[in-house]
Parts: C-alpha cells; structure tokens; sequence
C-alpha cells in the first residue's frame, strides 16, 4: 500500500507544474495560446517604481487580453516574419524587474533594468518556442512569471496551378 503513495505523488498534477519565477502570489493569470497563429509580438507595461505592472503578447495580428495593471511605461517588441522567441532572461525581488527575450534570428529586446535575482528561461527541446505566458500578479506589479514552450507551426504552403488556354 505505501509504495502506491510514492507512485501517485509522482504522477500527480502537483509534480508536474511548471516552472516560475518570482515570489509569487496574487491573480492568476494565462495567455491563452493560438492554434492557428505563432506568438509575433510581445508588449510590456511598468510602474514608476521600476517593477513589471502588465504583459500581453501578440499572436497574428492580435493582442493577447492585458494580464496584470497597466503601468506608466509601455514597450513593445514585434517579431518578424518566421522570427520566434527561444529564450528570456530576466529578475526580481518583491515583483518582477527585466525580462530580456531572444529570438531564433540573433534579435533581442530588453524590458525594465537588471534588479534582484536573476532566471533563464528556455525550452526543453531542441526547436521549440515560447507559446504563451502565464504567472501571478498584484496591485504593485506581476510577482511570479513562467513561460510556455512549443513546437513551432508549420506554414502551410499554398500550391497554384497556371491554366493554358
């Protein structure tokens, strides 16, 4: 019977959470992941004080729903064209201070200033990209954050046949 009570643990949810960063605490919060359209932008809201007040990214041409408050200061990154984000870079103390988010084509963008202590984030495996966001936050600002990773999707290719007349 006791051996069936280490087996549970490790199958349940619990163990598999994934990985954030920060103190945590507050709301919830989730992008919602697009399955027809790659994460193209990300665009990030902060506080006079300096902390990480509000997230969105951007999947296709559309805005992701503002998790967290909106802050003083707005920044955007906008991704080209087959571009995606492979990595972040980032820290905090009591909420979170910079993100630093790097790309598949060498580009990168820097959101807030180096402050606490430090996270990298990256996927498991070769090849896959951030497809989507989620943590917590509070009145002061975004106090946990983790990233989703994914295979990237495959553009479909549009074959058009010429008529002869």
């Amino acid at each position: 019977m006791l051996l069936w009570l280490p087996l549970a643990l490790l199958w349940s949810p619990t163990c598999w959470a994934a990985q954030t960063y920060g103190r945590g605490g507050g709301t919830y919060f989730s992008t919602s992941p697009d399955p027809e359209n790659e994460i193209t932008g990300i665009r990030v809201s902060f506080s006079i004080f300096g902390q990480l007040m509000s997230i969105q990214v951007r999947y296709g041409s559309s805005w992701s729903e503002t998790c967290g408050y909106r802050g003083v200061n707005d920044q955007e990154f906008i991704l080209r064209p087959g571009e995606h984000i492979i990595g972040v870079y980032g820290s905090y103390k009591l909420f979170i201070r910079q993100l630093f988010v790097y790309t598949d084509q060498g580009r990168g963008a820097t959101f807030g200033m180096e402050d606490g202590l430090t996270f990298i984030a990256y996927p498991d495996y070769s090849g896959q990209v951030l497809t989507g966001v989620f943590g917590h936050y509070a009145l002061l600002g975004i106090s946990d954050i983790g990233f989703e990773w994914g295979e990237p999707l495959i553009e479909a290719t549009t074959i058009t046949q010429g008529t002869t007349g």
